[in-house]
C-alpha cells in the first residue's frame, strides 16, 4: 500500500506543478498516469511543439516545458506509478481514500487531484479505406518528432490550431507543406489562419480547400492520396498524410466514481478550491468544467495552487496560515532540498 498525503491522478504539466505547490506547504504527492512517463500529452503528442503562453518564456518546447516541471519538484521527492490507470476510489470512515490501478496496485491517501487532462484519448480518424494498413506506414495522428519529415513531401488535413500551427512549424522543416480543409474557413486562431495565408503567397505552403482526402495509394509505404477538390479527383504525391481531427477524450474509469459529469468534464467549484460534488475529492486542469473555464496549462496552474491551499487547511485545521513570498524570505534561490524550499514560502503558526 503506498501512502500519501494528496493522489494526484495525471502526470502531465497541471499535476506536475501541483506537486511543487503542495510541496511548499510541506504536503507529500504520489502521482499515478496511464502512460510510461511524465508529461501528459506534452510528452506523449507533440514534445516538439512550441508553446507561447506560458509566463516567463517566449517560447518553450512542450517537452523542455515537462524537464523543467520535473526539475522543479525533484526537491520534494513525488512517487510514481506509471503505466497504470486509476480504476476503483473507496472512501474511508476516517475521510481517507484507497486508490486502485487497473495492475492492483492501492493507493491510501487524503485527498485525490484528478489532474488528467483529457482523460484516456484517442485520435479521431478519417474514414478512408485501408487507413489502418498505412499505419506507420506514412500515416501519423501526432508528431512526436518533426525530424521525421526532415526532407519530406506531407499532407497535413485539418482546420483547427493543430493542423493550422504544426503546417506553419513543418514549412521549414518538410521539403513540400500541403494543408487540406474541407471548408475554406478555419476554426483556428486568426493569426495562425493568417501565418498559414502568408505562407501560401510566399509558396512555402499548398492550401487546397474545399476538399478532402478519399483514398490512400502504396504498396509498402505510403505513396500518394487520392483527394476531392470541389468535386473533381486528382491525385498528390506525398511521403506522410497527418490527419489531425483532435483527439477523441474518455474519463475511462473516473466517470464511474459518483463525480458530476458535464460533456466529459468533471463539474467544480470553482470559486472555493476546485472540489468535486465529492469531498476531498479535486479536479484541476482540462479535466474540469465551470463556468468561463478556460483549457489553458497556465489556468491548470491556478487551479492547482489553490487546490493545494484547500487541502492544506483541511489537514491543519485550527492552524494559522501565513504566506511569504520566494522573494522576501531571506532566501537567495532554493539549494536543492526540500528544507529550504519549505522556508522560502510558508510559515504555520499554531
Amino acid at each position: 500500500m503506498i501512502e500519501t498525503d494528496i493522489l494526484i491522478i495525471g502526470a502531465g504539466p497541471t499535476g506536475l506543478f501541483a506537486v511543487f505547490e503542495a510541496g511548499l506547504l510541506k504536503l507529500k504527492c504520489h502521482i499515478i498516469d496511464a502512460l510510461p512517463q511524465p508529461g501528459g500529452q506534452l510528452s506523449e503528442l507533440y514534445p516538439k511543439k512550441p508553446i507561447f503562453d506560458i509566463p516567463g518564456y517566449p517560447s518553450v518546447l512542450a517537452g523542455d516545458l515537462v524537464d523543467n516541471l520535473m526539475e522543479q519538484i525533484k526537491q520534494f521527492q513525488p512517487g510514481f506509478t506509471l503505466n497504470e490507470k486509476a480504476d476503483t476510489i473507496e472512501k474511508q470512515a476516517d475521510g481517507t481514500f484507497i486508490v486502485t490501478t487497473d495492475k492492483g496496485t492501492k493507493h491510501l491517501c487524503k485527498a485525490v487531484a484528478i489532474a488528467g487532462g483529457l482523460g484516456s484519448f484517442e485520435p479521431r480518424k478519417p474514414l478512408i479505406e485501408d487507413i489502418e494498413f498505412y499505419e506507420d506506414k506514412g500515416i501519423e495522428y501526432f508528431v512526436k518528432d518533426p525530424e521525421l519529415f526532415r526532407n519530406k513531401k506531407i499532407v497535413i488535413a485539418g482546420g483547427g490550431d493543430s493542423a493550422l500551427d504544426w503546417s506553419i512549424f513543418l514549412s521549414n522543416v518538410a521539403s513540400e507543406v500541403t494543408l487540406i480543409h474541407r471548408r475554406n474557413e478555419f476554426r483556428g486562431a486568426l493569426d495562425s489562419v493568417e501565418k498559414v495565408q502568408e505562407l501560401k503567397h510566399a509558396g512555402k505552403i499548398h492550401l487546397i480547400t474545399p476538399a478532402e482526402v478519399i483514398g490512400l495509394n502504396g504498396a509498402e509505404h505510403l505513396e500518394s492520396i487520392d483527394i476531392d477538390e470541389n468535386g473533381a479527383h486528382r491525385t498528390i504525391k506525398t511521403d506522410y498524410f497527418i490527419p489531425l481531427f483532435g483527439l477523441s477524450p474518455k474519463l475511462g474509469a473516473i466517470a464511474n466514481w459518483g463525480l458530476e459529469i458535464e460533456k466529459n468534464a468533471i463539474k467544480v467549484n470553482n470559486a472555493l478550491d476546485y472540489q468535486t460534488n465529492i469531498e476531498g475529492i479535486y479536479a484541476i486542469g482540462d479535466v474540469n468544467t465551470y463556468p468561463g473555464k478556460l483549457k489553458l496549462i497556465l489556468c491548470g496552474f491556478h487551479e492547482a495552487t489553490l487546490m493545494c491551499q484547500s487541502v492544506y487547511n483541511k489537514l491543519n485545521p485550527g492552524k494559522k496560515y501565513v504566506l511569504k513570498y520566494t522573494t522576501v524570505s531571506g532566501v537567495d534561490g532554493f539549494d536543492g532540498t526540500r528544507k529550504e524550499a519549505e522556508k522560502a514560502v510558508v510559515k504555520s503558526i499554531d
